[in-house]
């Protein structure tokens, strides 16, 4: 590739306004035409203009990742760019314009066709407003600090074509390597930390200073200004590395001794670094952390301090030695440098730490050391984190550019398969050399240089003989998943001839080992496998196969790999108390105690057994036998599902289901529930989007006891049931609507809901339902209004919902409600209808969580008018959608407030469902 003279340069004089966190700046950029074409613009960046408004595309990435600090952020809590001047040097003006109405980038017209090897000055005067630091850990900090990062306008890199894009909090600023001469002027009780050359100097009025930084060939510029220097340094060798990451009172000489070994790691297994100093912060640690190291308070985490101190530094000091020295476009390829980095640091790992469990220390504890998971190593959590999304059918490919990544896949998981993915290569080449002096070559040959991953691919090849062309044709540009398994074994003589399936529509290697009394006897790589391949082996008295013996191949399913030739059991079945990571040498059931509540038959305790790992399965199960305290009866639900994912998009998941249970649905009556189901799910293309179709399909059975003092007239019944539901769900608008078709033998009827949500640019909120629904027949006078559309609070007749008491009509438990049918709140004289009814639900907030809601409506009943209902009052959404109160004040009933009685009147929505709490803080990664 073509070196980057860095022939670019750029002198910023600025000047720093700390109360109104405003940046002055005069900045002169001379760009150099280093490609072959005639330029007649230049494209810049003006990422610290993203922050501008609600509308720009980072406040739109905020939006998307349901990040509601910055749409709700005040106006002076955002930044912006004010444009003064864009002129040349004899100081006129240039034709510039936000290009194509984008915020944070400027297309500049430059007066002369600027040619190949030529130049052009222009100066800016502009000033950035700060923004605050709670959107991306950069910015104004409460205590008066900055971290300032994008701060400055950069010119683009053209290569063949200008590479332009958006801010959206992806930390990939695309920018050439440019000699930087930077004067800062600032009040003098600020310290600032960067990692150019830097000079001080004070000014005559001695309350401001001068800072003086010079930089060559750098690609970016990062400000720390703190008033108590966070920051301490360590010099190794001529390099210095200067860094604020958390030590948690380590001893300076620990912090030393791993900081030099960490920097001579990398100076063996990459080369040295070009610059005389090295910055790595906490900020930019926290926004790519070491995920696990980050996830429990300091009293909790397993791992010595430190260990943990040298994995986030490893980390961090990594990332930015790639960082400043590979100049390679970060949106579109991104995967070379990633699996670069990973690789480096599973490395490091298996060299300094190989005994390191996954969860530390605690896999020494008696009883948690029965886990599988403590037999794993550290390194194994890169597998379990790309293994997580390929098991939802969320994977990406690692070529895919990463604005259009979901936000695990860009933190987490694709940077974790390409580090794995070299893991693989390298045991697929079966020689750790070839590998690792690939990775050294190409940093050596590509330093401070554009480059990208097909040269890597070129060095590579031309060190192997074997063929690799699998790796970057069928793992790296594609989600295709891995799943190997032995479909049979033949004995012939001395030998074994083993069938090896494919079950995927690739052609990446796997290997077979064969064992005898646990130890390694052979190992074999099979290639091309399409559908089925047979392979001879060596019969050494060989008692056991397994495919990636080693596990280093990022299978998707490993439960298939293992083959016994002696003894009964495959996988014996192995019992575990609480939820474990799979073992894929086991059939796994977990069992776990269960205690739930309902007015009928009271506290009820069982106990659990499923198969569900935390990563999820295609098949899984759970039964939940269980005991009534109250109604003194056995009780209990059974739960089987299997997923087949069928495509990626369009229809993509076909899920079959079957539910049982048995509880009270009145005091001293069961109910008996058996619900076989198939779900069909369209998802578009795009995995960021929100949108999703549904369409299932079930029979409902129930069978009740009857109550000889009150009987009912159908105690059983079926049910088929066919419901379509179509979803679009974002932090600023939210449309949903669903289709229902019931059939019974005494009844069938039709609804749809329709439901819309939207976030205003003033922060006001409109929510809208509309439910409207019809009887095409119905005999069930019978039944009263047990299968009858419900105005307020449904019979729920299908066993759908989650009521503490299905059947009260009075007490506490009766005041819940749950958002279905019709939708109201308040309870009035007509609330059931037999024929059909429709009803608008809407509300619009008050203040921060309160909301203003009305409804209205009619309800139709068979030999009588329609009519006319509606109520209104306040609600209080502490958490929406799942702890709400409702105050109604007036409806057909009159003024409520004055009534008797009134606390009886207020409703509530709760939901005790854990896994449904936690979707409100996973949706922002998935």
């Amino acid at each position: 590739m073509q070196a980057l003279s860095a022939q670019h340069t750029i002198t910023i004089d600025g000047t720093l306004d700390a109360e109104n966190k405003v940046i002055s700046i005069q900045q002169e950029i001379t760009y150099t035409n280093e490609s072959k074409d005639t330029l007649r613009e230049i494209f810049l960046h003006d990422w610290a203009n993203s922050f501008n408004s609600k509308t720009t595309p980072l406040g739109e990435r905020f939006s998307e990742d349901f990040l509601k600090r910055f749409y709700f952020a005040k106006d002076y809590e955002r930044g912006a760019t004010a444009i003064e001047s864009i002129t040349d040097k004899s100081n006129s003006s240039l034709t510039w314009e936000r290009y194509n109405q984008t915020p944070d980038i400027i297309k500049l017209d430059i007066d002369k066709s600027l040619y190949p090897g030529n130049s052009v000055t222009f100066i800016l005067t502009y000033k950035v407003k700060i923004p605050n630091e709670k959107f991306t850990r950069y910015g104004y900090h409460k205590n008066g600090n900055f971290s300032l990062k994008y701060w400055y306008i950069a010119p683009a890199v053209y290569d063949t074509k200008w590479n332009i894009y958006s801010h959206k909090n992806l930390d990939d600023l695309y920018a050439p390597l440019t000699d930087y001469t930077i004067n800062i002027t600032l009040s003098s009780d600020y310290n600032l930390t960067s990692e150019f050359d830097q000079k001080e100097a004070s000014l005559p009025n001695e309350e401001t200073k001068n800072v003086q930084l010079i930089g060559e060939k750098r690609n970016e510029v990062n400000l720390y200004l703190e008033k108590n220097n966070s920051f301490y340094d360590f010099q190794m060798n001529g390099l210095k590395l200067i860094s604020n990451i958390e030590d948690n009172d380590l001893m300076p000489e620990m912090k030393s001794v791993a900081t030099k070994r960490i920097v001579k790691f990398l100076e063996k297994r990459l080369g040295p670094y070009p610059f005389d100093k090295i910055l790595v912060s906490e900020n930019d640690y926290k926004n790519n952390p070491v995920y696990g190291l980050n996830q429990l308070p300091d009293i909790l985490r397993p791992f010595p301090d430190g260990f943990q101190y040298e994995i986030k530094q490893l980390k961090s000091i990594t990332e930015s030695y790639l960082e400043k020295t590979l100049i390679i476009n970060p949106r579109y390829d991104a995967w070379i440098k990633d699996a670069i980095h990973i690789y480096l640091m599973m490395s490091y790992t298996e060299q300094y730490y190989p005994d390191m469990k996954i969860i530390g220390n605690l896999s020494k504890v008696i009883g948690i050391r029965w886990f599988h998971a403590a037999d794993l190593d550290f390194n194994d959590q890169y597998f379990l984190g790309y293994k997580n999304m390929a098991r939802l059918f969320l994977d990406q490919p690692l070529t895919e550019p990463q604005d259009k990544l979901i936000k695990f896949n860009k933190n987490i998981a694709n940077a974790y398969k390409a580090g794995i993915g070299f893991k693989y290569l390298e045991d697929y080449l079966e020689d750790d050399n070839i590998l690792s002096e690939a990775v050294k070559n190409y940093y050596i040959n590509n330093t401070l240089q554009l480059t990208n991953s097909k040269e890597f691919e070129k060095i590579l090849n031309d060190l192997t003989p074997k063929n690799i062309d699998w790796f970057f044709e069928d793992f790296i540009p594609t989600n295709e998943k891995l799943d190997f398994k032995i479909k049979s074994i033949k004995r012939k003589n001395d030998s074994l001839e083993v069938t090896i399936k494919n079950k995927r529509n690739n052609a990446m290697p796997v290997s077979l080992a064969g064992l005898r009394d646990g130890q390694l006897v052979s190992k074999t790589w099979i290639t091309n496998i399409t559908g089925k391949k047979k392979v001879k082996i060596a019969n050494d008295d060989i008692d056991k196969l397994v495919l990636d013996y080693d596990q280093n191949i990022p299978e998707v399913n490993r439960r298939n790999n293992h083959r016994n030739l002696k003894g009964i059991f495959n996988k014996p079945i192995q019992f575990r108390f609480l939820q474990d990571i799979e073992d894929p040498t086991r059939s796994q059931v977990f069992y776990i105690p269960e205690f739930e509540f309902n007015v009928y038959d009271g506290l009820t305790i069982g106990s659990k057994f499923y198969n569900k790992t935390f990563i999820r399965r295609d098949f899984d199960y759970r039964i939940t036998p269980s005991y009534g305290f109250l109604s003194k009866k056995l009780i209990g639900s059974a739960f089987f599902q299997y997923r087949d994912q069928i495509a990626d998009y369009g229809l993509y998941q076909i899920r079959y289901a079957f539910s049982g249970s048995m509880f009270s649905y009145a005091p001293d009556l069961l109910f008996r529930r058996f619900s076989p189901s198939v779900d069909f799910s369209w998802r578009p293309q795009d995995l960021r989007s929100n949108e999703r179709q549904r369409l299932s399909i079930r029979s409902v059975n129930v069978f009740r006891e009857r109550d000889d003092n009150d009987p009912v007239e159908t105690p059983d019944y079926s049910v088929f049931n066919v419901r379509y539901r179509y979803s679009d769900f974002n932090l600023l608008d939210f449309t949903s609507y669903i289709f229902d078709y019931q059939i019974a033998k005494n009844f069938s009827k039709l609804s749809a809901t329709f439901n819309y949500r939207k976030v205003f640019l003033n922060n006001r909120q409109i929510n809208l339902r509309l439910f409207a629904g019809a009887f095409l027949f119905n005999d069930t006078e019978k039944d009263g209004d047990f299968f009858s559309f419900a105005l307020d609070r449904p019979t729920d007749y299908l066993f759908d919902f989650n009521y503490l008491g299905r059947s009260e009509d009075t007490g506490l438990v009766s005041q819940q409600i749950i958002i279905a049918e019709g939708g109201f709140k308040s309870q009035l004289d007509y609330p059931f209808a037999n024929q059909w009814i429709t009803t608008l639900n809407a509300n619009t907030n008050i203040w921060k969580w309160i909301y203003a809601y009305g409804d209205v409506g009619f309800v139709k009943n068979r030999g009588m008018s329609p009519k006319f209902v509606y109520n209104a009052g306040v609600r209080v959404s502490l958490v929406a959608d799942y702890f709400e109160l409702f105050f109604p004040i007036a409806s057909n009933n009159g003024f409520e407030i004055n009534q008797p009685n009134y606390n009886e009147q207020i409703r509530f929505i709760i939901t005790l469902s854990p896994q449904t709490l936690i979707g409100l803080f996973t949706r922002e990664w998935y």
